[in-house]
């Protein structure tokens, strides 16, 4: 096919049909804010999350903590934890590789794809979501460093599916 006729059927819709499209586009996007804005993500992380389909496990659970990676939620016991998205993201990449360790690069290149972002950027967020997570209050340990290497996630994890 051609780039002209690709062009065709665009000229050929109506003014109607234009903007029904967009309102449904509009509707769409509404309805992913509110189902995001309770957990402190933006409607633009949506689509990352919608296209990556990494996470299996339905849900993952430590400490006092679950984690529903499909509705991109975590809660304390069964009340939802306000976390940023990218804090959310990297917790996600960190559980998924449960005892591994993540490189930087790796989490930085996850969290912000096609973006150059300084690696104070990922250590802010680090902070944020141990800080959430009560990491290294009364004996709970979560996430530890190797500097200049990355992040490994050492807790106790049980996957749901």
């Amino acid at each position: 096919m051609n780039a002209s006729s690709s062009l065709l059927p665009l000229r050929s819709l109506s003014l109607t049909q234009s903007l029904g499209a967009t309102s449904y586009y509009t509707e769409t996007v509404l309805t992913a804010r509110h189902e995001f804005e309770h957990v402190g993500a933006s409607p633009k992380d949506f689509g990352h999350r919608a296209e990556a389909g990494r996470p299996t496990a339905t849900e993952v659970r430590f400490g006092r903590y679950r984690l529903l990676p499909m509705q991109f939620l975590l809660l304390e016991g069964d009340k939802p934890v306000r976390l940023g998205s990218r804090a959310l993201e990297i917790l996600i990449a960190l559980l998924e590789r449960a005892g591994e360790l993540v490189a930087k690069h790796e989490l930085m290149s996850r969290v912000w794809p096609d973006v150059f972002v300084e690696a104070a950027n990922l250590t802010v967020h680090m902070s944020a979501l141990r800080r959430v997570l009560h990491d290294g209050e009364g004996g709970n340990r979560f996430i530890i460093n190797i500097p200049g290497r990355g992040y490994s996630f050492v807790g106790a994890v049980e996957r749901v599916n």
